[in-house]
């Protein structure tokens, strides 16, 4: 290489940047010494909101198992309830069926003391006639 930059680096006049500025006096330290706090957190207060937070949720977990087992108990009794009376529609409804028959209408009309009618007539009421072979019922 060159002369030169050996030259300078044995003198130590030539440098290729400048060394910082020391200060005088050194500045004082950022250390500090710190006391121990007076007295230690409690941790009984969390320990305390934690019971108390688990309690409240057995409890509420309690409550809303019991309310499901009753309610469970009552949609029970109504739908034993809902079937006694579909069972009684259907009972009333064969009742109805059986009355509303023909032979059963026509024994309740004579037992009534109703006659069959002999022929049927009709009444036309624009002009007033008899339409059909109406003859009066037989006693």
């Amino acid at each position: 290489m060159s002369a030169l930059p050996q030259a300078a680096a044995r003198t130590g006049a030539a440098r290729a940047y400048p060394l910082p500025a020391r200060p005088a006096v050194a500045p004082p330290p950022r250390l500090r010494v710190v006391r121990a706090p007076a007295q230690a957190r409690s941790r009984v207060p969390f320990v305390l909101a934690c019971m108390a937070v688990l309690g409240g949720a057995l409890l509420a977990a309690l409550l809303l198992n019991t309310q499901m087992a009753s309610l469970a108990f009552e949609r029970y009794e109504l739908s034993n309830e809902l079937g006694r009376l579909q069972q009684d529609r259907m009972d009333l409804v064969a009742q109805h069926d059986a009355r509303s028959a023909p032979t059963a209408l026509a024994a309740e009309a004579r037992r009534l003391g109703m006659v069959e009618a002999n022929g049927t007539g009709w009444l036309r009421l624009a002009d007033g006639s008899v339409q059909g072979a109406p003859a009066p019922a037989g006693g």
